[in-house]
């Protein structure tokens, strides 16, 4: 390997790390299957000691082109570390272009996507301690053959 490849892959490695000084919890829960089940509903809980600061809470969701649909739905649920729910929604959101059926997200595997759907923006936490995010499949599906992971994010809003 000569000189100068070496200092390209460590110049990228250096933009890497210093490219998410925002993040303050991610985590990936893989499907040993391939598919999510819905009676899989994961959890992740994280936390927050900055109450002045304001969040990005963000779903991210991993699949092959080989998941049917265009779209997927997820239903949420913020809880505060007593159990409280603080939060709840269903959202939904397009792997797929509706149309054309090109797939949407980013790829860095060949035909596996990674997209990132927005839970709650600018949020602020009323206390400190620890949250719990549980992500449920809100489809007419048992089964979501092609989802193979989802995960979550919260990022610090820097101004």
């Amino acid at each position: 390997m000569s000189v100068r490849a070496v200092w390209m892959i460590v110049a990228g490695l250096l933009v890497a790390a210093c490219g998410d000084d925002n993040r303050v919890y991610e985590k990936y829960i893989d499907f040993e299957d391939r598919h999510w089940l819905v009676s899989e509903k994961p959890e992740f809980e994280f936390d927050i000691q900055d109450t002045q600061a304001r969040y990005d809470i963000i779903g991210n969701i991993r699949n092959e082109v080989s998941y049917p649909w265009s779209r997927i739905f997820i239903t949420y649920y913020l809880n505060d570390s007593t159990g409280k729910q603080l939060h709840k929604n269903l959202l939904g959101n397009y792997l797929f272009d509706a149309k054309s059926g090109k797939p949407l997200g980013t790829s860095g595997l060949g035909d596996i996507y990674d997209h990132q759907l927005v839970l709650l923006s600018n949020y602020q936490f009323s206390k400190p301690g620890k949250y719990t995010v549980k992500l449920e499949q809100f489809m007419r599906k048992d089964t979501l053959d092609g989802v193979l992971a989802v995960g979550l994010r919260v990022e610090k809003i820097v101004p």
